[in-house]
């Protein structure tokens, strides 16, 4: 019995089945069975489906007789699935890479329940991506499994079969069937909410879900759009057949009049002459179906539209309508225009200032989009200030992150008159970001790109191939700023030969190491005792950091590792440090509750939380490149290396020379911090090779050898690297232990 059966109906799809099912077929998890479903479709779909059963014994292709429509079509291949759990895909739409594998791991770490929900993204034929409004409600917070009772929420999701995974028995046991016509899949997946007894979530995008140009079914102008009513129908008797459904008929009704308002509103659904009909039939529904106590809201929106629907006034229906409309489009209009007012004065006023003299004083900094005092630019402003005291720095964030500037070190507010001054007027530009689009270099302005880490992952140009990590990125934009650097600071060799391939530019490469790790250098074990104070470790504890990176086919962060469970697991000489990647927020970031899980993703230094922590577990963040310069032991924990690696591209194999021991999955992590092998021989002779092939420079004085050759004009004499042997970065602080088998590398 194969563990998923993917049941993918076909009609008049010819353009797009071979992509449909290439993703199918070409995922990591390959325990399945494809049952595609001819239904008499008009064009090649047919005989394309039959290629691939010719070439996959996976792949079963079942021609109707006649066309029934969706829905029979759907029953047709349910009728001869034999796996575990069934999975829907409309054949013009596409599975993300990975998604399979996805949802197998969580159906087996949530017990098999009744019904997996995923979540989905629209992709449009002009290569928009646009995520599920409602992706939140995928959050995995609270139990893992519930029932639709505890969860009532998730009936604001889109209402349809194919973000979901059965299991067969469910179906079986419920006898769940497709009616006929359009909007079938109303009357199937409310019932499937209702009634499974066990629910789980997989927050991750699953499916690409392809909106069509044109020929989409629902978006054809058709009298076929009635049939909804007969779909609510069906899905009322259901509930009147079953008194253990009676709870959720109020919900259904309300939910059933704001989809009739929504067929209502849209203007390609209904034929003009039928739209007096449709509305009348809404108004009959709403007599016919309205539940015992049913109550307006009058003073609310909804309330408001369930009572004119309930009194058939289609025209103050229509006029009310129009005007919310109107309202939206005003206040839009309004507001766009104060914007580029604003914007308007304020670039205005940027030129006059590009008119006034250099000021070779002044060194303007930012990082990572504004968000504070850190990473590379830190450690060069922090430098400036010591070696070159003539120059003045400004430094761009906004006011939720000035508490990370040092004291004297001027803050520019995002977009600011003064932030414009100071990109008009500043000799010297420095950020591990491009600059505002609207900055355009002077003569005589002097740019120097850091970037934000060694690059494991595809960057630039790269991505190019990389539709779905690029997000609609406009290269063509994107190499116009890189025109204006200057100075591309460079880790090692591998970092530069990126660099100049990814951004291909007439930039000098400046390959002295990376500035932000020199604070491994030169910080003291009183330092990092301190550290340890602040963050709430014990002084006899063992840390280890956890750090993992961004996923560009998730939404949000959703971390790979059951941490309370690691720490139990490990045991009371272990404390684990969360820090989440920078695009989410410590709230999202934040573990389940634990004592020995402390969550340091707000600390505005990921150098200090390094220096704090005696071992680092991570993926595929560029975090492990730092820390094999700290030559602290490091664990790699990549159970979708495959998927990442697909789905954004990676410059080497990291799992074939890693820094460290690295594990696939939960147990095999704990296995090796157990045991012990995390800071052994064989560990860290892996974190020698790793640090000798990417940290050639990190020795402490690669902002110093920036600021000597970019600020003070030093073309000889910057400070020789030290070799390897003799860089004595700080240690941690040896633990008492209190279990034997985990312990910092001496």
């Amino acid at each position: 019995m194969p563990r998923f059966s993917v049941i993918v109906p076909v009609f008049h799809v010819q353009a797009y089945l071979h992509a449909c099912l290439d993703s199918v077929l070409g995922q990591s998890f390959g325990d399945i069975e494809v049952i595609v479903v001819d239904d008499c479709s008009p064009d090649g779909s047919g005989e394309i489906a039959d290629a691939y059963a010719a070439h996959d014994p996976r792949v079963t292709v079942l021609h109707l007789p006649e066309n029934v429509g969706l829905g029979p079509a759907r029953n047709a291949g349910l009728a001869r699935a034999t796996g575990e759990y069934v999975l829907f895909l409309d054949s013009d739409d596409t599975y993300a890479p990975g998604a399979l594998a996805a949802v197998a791991a969580r159906i087996d770490a949530t017990g098999h329940p009744d019904l997996l929900v995923f979540d989905y993204v629209r992709t449009y034929w002009n290569g928009r991506a646009e995520r599920n409004q409602f992706a939140a409600l995928l959050a995995q917070d609270g139990p893992q499994v519930f029932t639709l009772a505890e969860r009532p929420e998730l009936l604001r999701l889109i209402m349809v079969a194919w973000n979901k995974a059965y299991r067969r028995d469910f179906l079986t046991r419920t006898g769940l069937l497709f009616p006929t016509g359009y909007y079938e899949d109303t009357p199937w997946t409310y019932p499937a909410l209702m009634t499974a007894r066990s629910i789980a979530l997989l927050d991750q995008v699953c499916v690409h879900y392809r909106q069509r140009r044109r020929r989409g079914i629902l978006r054809t102008t058709s009298r076929r759009h009635f049939e909804i009513f007969r779909q609510y129908d069906l899905l009322f008797a259901l509930v009147d057949a079953d008194p253990a459904l009676e709870r959720w008929r109020g919900v259904l009704f309300r939910r059933m009049l704001d989809h009739l308002s929504t067929v209502f509103s849209l203007p390609d659904r209904l034929p003009r002459s039928s739209r007096p009909e449709f509305f009348r039939r809404c108004r009959a529904q709403y007599r016919k179906l309205r539940p015992d106590g049913f109550r307006l809201a009058p003073g609310s929106r909804s309330g408001v539209r369930y009572l004119l629907i309930a009194l058939g006034a289609r025209r103050t229906f229509t006029a009310l309508g129009g005007l919310h409309r109107l309202r939206l489009r005003t206040a839009r209009k309004a507001a766009a225009l104060r914007r580029r007012a604003r914007a308007a004065a304020l670039h205005a006023y940027y030129r006059l200032q590009r008119r006034r003299p250099l000021d070779p004083g002044l060194a303007v900094f930012s990082a990572y989009w504004d968000r504070g005092y850190a990473c590379n630019p830190a450690a060069i402003e922090a430098a400036v200030r010591a070696l070159a005291p003539h120059m003045r720095t400004a430094w761009v964030t906004t006011e939720a992150y000035a508490h990370t500037l040092p004291a004297g070190v001027r803050r520019l507010e995002p977009g600011s008159a003064a932030y414009w001054k100071a990109l008009a007027r500043a000799s010297y530009l420095v950020s591990n970001v491009n600059l505002h689009r609207r900055y355009a270099k002077r003569p005589g302005q002097v740019n120097v790109q850091t970037h934000h880490g060694t690059p494991l992952k595809h960057m630039g140009i790269d991505l190019m191939a990389h539709p779905a990590a690029a997000r609609g990125t406009d290269f063509e934009r994107m190499l116009r700023h890189v025109d204006r650097w200057d100075y591309s600071v460079s880790a090692s060799r591998h970092s530069s030969l990126v660099w100049e391939r990814a951004y291909p530019a007439a930039f000098t490469c400046l390959e002295y190491g990376q500035p932000r790790t020199d604070v491994f250098h030169r910080a003291t074990p009183e330092d990092v005792l301190a550290l340890r104070d602040r963050f709430g470790i014990p002084r006899t504890a063992t840390a280890l950091l956890y750090a993992p990176t961004h996923r560009d086919y998730e939404r949000g962060f959703r971390p790979l590792l059951d941490l309370p469970r690691l720490a139990e697991e490990l045991g009371p000489s272990v404390v684990l440090l969360m820090r989440a990647h920078y695009f989410h927020t410590p709230d999202a970031a934040a573990p389940a509750a634990h004592p020995r899980v402390i969550d340091v993703s707000a600390h505005p230094s990921a150098e200090e939380v390094c220096l704090a922590s005696d071992g680092l577990i991570t993926d595929y963040s560029s975090l492990m490149f730092d820390y094999a310069g700290l030559d602290r032991p490091i664990v790699l924990h990549v159970p979708d290396w495959e998927t990442y690696r697909a789905t954004r591209g990676v410059y080497f194999d990291v799992t074939a020379t890693p820094p460290g021991p690295v594990a696939r999955t939960q147990d095999e992590l704990t296995d090796i911090l157990a045991t012990g092998s995390w800071s052994g021989t064989r560990a860290a002779a892996l974190r020698a090779a790793f640090r000798a092939r990417f940290c050639p420079y990190d020795d402490g004085h690669a902002a110093e050898r920036v600021v000597r050759r970019v600020f003070l004009s030093e073309e000889g004499g910057l400070p020789a690297v030290v070799p390897l042997p003799d860089r004595t970065p700080v240690p941690g602080l040896p633990p008492a232990p209190t279990r034997g088998t985990v312990r910092p590398a001496p």
